[in-house]
C-alpha cells in the first residue's frame, strides 16, 4: 500500500492560521458618492415639493413637478398609480433609486475601462 503524503502542519507555517481571512476596508467609490449625493437631492426636492404644496400660496400648485422631472424616466410611473400625494412620493423614490443604480452602474464600467465585464 502507498502511503498518503501528509499534510502540512499549519502551526509552522510562517503566516498565523487565521479561522477568517482579512477583510480590506471597502471605501466608498465616486460612482457610489455621487448616487448617494443624487439620492439626496431627490429627498431634498421632494420635501421642498411637499412644503410648497402645503402652503397656501399660488407657487405650490405645480411644486411637485420639479422632484418628479429630477428623477425621471422612472418616476413616470407616477402616472400609471393611483391617485394621491404618497403614490407621487413612491414614484419620485423609485425613480431616484433605479437613476441612483445606473450611477453607480456607469461608475463601475469607466473604472473597468477597457477590461471585459466580470459578471455573465
Amino acid at each position: 500500500m502507498t502511503e498518503e503524503p501528509a499534510l502540512p502542519d499549519p502551526s509552522s507555517s510562517p503566516e498565523p492560521h487565521r479561522a477568517f481571512p482579512a477583510r480590506r476596508r471597502a471605501r466608498p467609490r465616486p460612482g457610489d458618492l455621487l448616487a448617494l449625493a443624487y439620492l439626496v437631492l431627490c429627498v431634498g426636492l421632494l420635501v421642498w415639493a411637499v412644503a410648497m404644496s402645503s402652503d397656501d400660496g399660488s407657487g405650490g400648485s405645480m411644486a411637485m413637478v420639479v422632484p418628479i422631472l429630477a428623477s425621471a424616466p422612472v418616476s413616470f410611473l407616477w402616472l400609471a398609480l393611483p391617485d394621491g400625494a404618497a403614490m407621487a412620493v413612491v414614484a419620485v423614490m423609485l425613480g431616484g433609486l433605479a437613476n441612483a443604480a445606473v450611477i453607480v452602474w456607469c461608475g463601475r464600467a469607466l473604472r473597468r475601462g477597457t477590461r471585459p465585464n466580470p459578471l455573465p
